[in-house]
This record gives structure tokens, sequence and C-alpha cells, in this order.
């Protein structure tokens, strides 16, 4: 491929809601390009999502997965998009994964869609594909997308920053103009060259920013780099402080924190501390073990904190017999039992980790931004549906909202745009021919997630905070330096993405003085 490359759409990004944005604008006639920095297509957040999709249980409603859906945000979504997915998620859901393609979600005995109840839903409405739901949608999206002519995939591309007329054009009076973005310079990975890519229309759906945590249940990608591109193209930025901590993922030294489901504690599953007591009934009378993921991250990180340990324990054993575990949970067995915990034997160790961000680039109901030609979809966006901590199993389905409402609406509009001049975009030129030393990266990433660990994770306060705000700014200065005297890299890009994403989400978290949803102040 030239320096040069030129599409109607510009997708960044390949899970859910990007994936099901390239099928839609393709179906709609439009040509897209959809990049994804990672070998494999298949690596991102979405493809690793063990829990599954919200739908429409019996006796369910719009209105009831709404009064849910606010329940769950603290009050604090934006009620006019609540009413718009919990009104047509289910549609949406049946139109992509049942009609346009065919997910094998789980059947009951009489052969219909399986629905079960996750933490926080009054009854049982969700979709699953045993624990592997991601997987099984990702993948059928993912085949669907390859065998498309209009849809060219970009495997080993890297995003470096949106290009906007009044930062790059060559015309300076470029200045006087409203912000837009006119497409993305992207690092080609094994050329190690920066291509321009210009676009009508550029749709970022790069996921979160769990992996600026010391714990993430997410994939490598997630560093946050469409939230930061975002951020430097002056695009608005909200709820960047609502962090959702996952409660189980796997604990084990030297071992990565896979995301042990909500659905095993919807299965019966309890949380028990090292003393061997079910403590959630504590700390929540109600909910007990199916309280809201926030609350019980905090349960859990409360009980290390009073028995001085470093996990609690998942019991799955003691309320499903074997067979069923294993039926059920087949993933979840396998990789327990690679790493000598047997589940149908004894309970999990578990720990909470960065899983999701309810915050992102504001867009409204369509995915537009407030920068002119620029979208956002899927986790990166703050469409407002999660408010202050996000139901559970409705991040599947925003994915698929958020990817459909915008290749509509882009659709509807295209032809009043047009490809920006190639000519009055430069090309990129390399600071320098020297290689950014990997060592370096790795310990300034380090540190960043250590930083936000300790002084912006589950539990936060004005002095931690405060702290966390003084060293990252001195860590982005010497990365800023670091950036721009070495040959960019994937790891560099990432590096630059991360420490100012987490910024952002500390000057968030510091503003925010009230306690609420997965926000916690001390």
């Amino acid at each position: 491929m030239s320096e040069l490359h030129q599409d109607t759409v510009l997708v960044i990004g390949s899970g859910i809601a990007g994936l099901s944005a390239a099928l839609e604008l393709a179906h709609l006639g439009l040509s897209v390009t959809v990049l994804t920095r990672s070998v494999e297509a298949e690596d991102c957040n979405t493809h690793w999502a063990q829990g599954g999709i919200v739908y429409r249980g019996d006796g369910d409603s719009a209105e009831r997965l709404a009064k849910d859906i606010m329940a769950a945000g603290d009050g604090l979504n934006n009620p006019e998009y609540v009413r718009h997915l919990a009104e047509q998620g289910p549609a949406y859901v049946r139109y992509l994964l049942m009609q346009q393609t065919q997910v094998d979600f789980d059947r009951d005995n009489k052969q219909q869609w399986q629905t079960c109840q996750e933490g926080a839903h009054s009854l049982p409405r969700i979709l699953h594909r045993k624990d592997s739901t991601g997987q099984a949608i990702h993948d059928v999206l993912l085949a669907a997308l390859k065998r498309h002519k209009s849809i060219t995939l970009l495997t080993q591309h890297t995003a470096v920053d949106l290009i906007t007329p009044n930062h790059h054009s060559l015309d300076r009076r470029s200045v006087y103009k409203a912000t837009q973005v006119v497409g993305a310079y992207v690092l080609d990975q094994q050329s190690g060259r920066v291509k321009r890519m210009l676009a009508k229309h550029t749709v970022l759906a790069t996921g979160g920013y769990g992996q600026l945590f010391l714990y993430s249940s997410n994939t490598a990608g997630a560093r946050g780099d469409g939230l930061a591109m975002a951020n430097r193209a002056g695009a608005r930025i909200i709820h960047s402080e609502f962090v959702q901590f996952h409660p189980t993922t796997f604990h084990q030294k030297g071992v990565s924190n896979f995301l042990i489901s909500e659905a095993i504690r919807g299965a019966g599953g309890r949380l028990i501390n090292t003393e061997g007591e079910y403590f959630m009934e504590r700390y929540s009378p109600e909910w007990k073990d199916l309280a809201p993921r926030d609350l019980v991250s905090r349960s859990i990180f409360r009980e290390m904190l009073r028995l001085n340990s470093d996990c609690v324990y998942l019991d799955l054993c003691s309320f499903l017999d074997a067979d069923k575990i294993k039926q059920q949970f087949p993933s979840i067995h396998q990789f327990c039992l690679q790493h000598g915990v047997d589940v149908t034997q004894q309970p999990i160790p578990v720990t909470p980790a960065a899983h999701y961000a309810c915050g992102g680039v504001w867009v409204d109901q369509q995915g537009r931004s407030d920068v002119q030609q620029l979208y956002a979809v899927g986790e990166v966006a703050c469409t407002g549906l999660h408010g202050a901590n996000r139901l559970a199993s409705t991040s599947l389905l925003e994915g698929v909202v958020t990817g459909l409402d915008v290749a509509r609406m882009i659709a509807k509009n295209s032809d009043q745009v047009s490809l920006y001049d190639e000519q009055l975009i430069p090309s990129w030129q390399m600071n320098s021919l020297e290689s950014a030393d990997e060592v370096l990266i790795q310990h300034d990433m380090h540190r960043i997630q250590t930083i936000m660990w300790n002084y912006v994770g589950i539990s936060r306060s004005s002095d931690r905070l405060q702290r966390a705000l003084r060293e990252l700014r001195r860590l982005e200065d010497d990365i800023e330096q670091f950036y721009r005297k070495c040959r960019v890299s994937d790891a560099l890009i990432g590096l630059r993405n991360a420490v100012r994403t987490a910024i952002v989400v500390t000057l968030a978290a510091w503003s925010n003085t009230d306690s609420v949803g997965c926000h916690f102040r001390t």
C-alpha cells in the first residue's frame, strides 16, 4: 500500500462496535477501512468477553431494563440514551446477530434462546454462548467482515494521531475553521512507515483503558489510544473517572488477571474470605453476591484489608455439581485447571481488577463527537448509558447499538462531506532513525500502572490523586521528549497515549469530590 490511503470511512478498532459499524456501513453501500494494531483482529476485549449480551427475558420490558440500568448507574445516566437502548436494543440484536449473521447462543431444551440473570438485573434477560459469548459473537462478525468486498481490514496498523486541518494542514488559514477530523496518521508496523489515511468520516472504536492499571482484565491494547487521540484533537471527554473494577479475576502470582465471569455468581457462586465466611451479606443485605460490581469490588477490597489477605475466594462447587460447572463454564474450568485449581472441587482465588471505562469521548445518540467528522462507538465513547457504573452485559449490547446507529447516520449524510485535499496534508516526517529503548518503554508503562493502581484505583483520596497528578505530569514531560527524539513504534505510541489518558482520568477523579457509582472517594 502506498503512503496515501483514502476511503469513505475509516474505523479504528476491531471489537464488536467497530465491526458492527463497518458491516452496516458496507451493507448500506459505503466503502470502509478497518484498522487494528494487533497481529490478529481477534486480539480485543470483545473476543475475550465471557459474560453475555442483554436481550429481553420473559415478563421483561424496555421500562424494566431502563430502570435496572439507571439503578446501576447511580442515576447519573443519560435518560434519553438509556430509553433508546432499552427500547431498540433487542431489535438490533435480532437484526445483526440473528438475521444478518447467525450467532449460536445457548438454547433451552425447547430450543428457545436461553436467558440467564446477572448482577443487578431484576430478571433473566442475558443471552450467552456458555462462558465465551464475546468470542462467539466476534468470530461470526469478523467472518462476515472478511467476506465483504467493500471492507478493507488492516492488521498491525497503529493510529498515531487524528489528522485535523487546523493542526496539520499546509493551508494556515485552516485555523479559522471549526475543528474537523479528516483521517489519521497510521503506522504500518511491518514496514515501519507512517501513512496518511484520509477519510470523509473517522470512527473511533478503540475500546477502553484498563491497561493503565497494574491489575486489569483487559487485553494489551486497552491503553487509552482513542481517548488520548481525541483529547489531543480537542474532543470533549466526560465521566472518565468512572472506571469499573471487575470484582473477580483469577489471582495467582505470575498469572494474568483472567476474568472469572459474573455469570459464576449468577449461577449460584458465592464469595468467601480467607476465614471461610460468606461476607457479601454484611455489605449488601439486599443483593448479597449479586450486588452491582462497584459494591462487590469495594467489599472484596475491604475484606482483603481487614484480614491482610491478597485475595478472596469464589465458591461455586458448593452450589453446582461438577458436570454442570464443566458444561456451563468450560473456558473458566480449563483455565483454572491449567493453573492448579479445579473449580469443581475447590473455590477460585480472585481479586478485583480494572475492567471497564464507563466514560470516554462525548457523543450524541448518533455517535457524533463535538469535533466534525469524528465519531466514537463502544467503550471509547460516552453516550451516558452507564452513568456512574455499568450494568452487567450492557457493554456488548452498547457496541451493537452504537455501531449500527453511527453507520446509519454516516450513510445518510455521507454525500454532504468531501475528502480533504490530500495535497494540503503533509506526509509524516520521522523525527529520528533512532529506535526507542524497549526497556525504558516498559519501565515507564509500569510506573503509570503502579501510580494509577495505588492512587487512582478502587479507593481514592485527595492526597493520593494530587500525588498522582504530580508524578504523571512529570512523567508525561519525559515521555513526550522521548517520543520526539525516537522513531515511532506501536509500544512508544501506546506509552504516549497511556500517560495522556492517565492524566485525563486522574484530573476527572480529582475534580469529582463525591463518592458515586464506581468512583469512590475517602
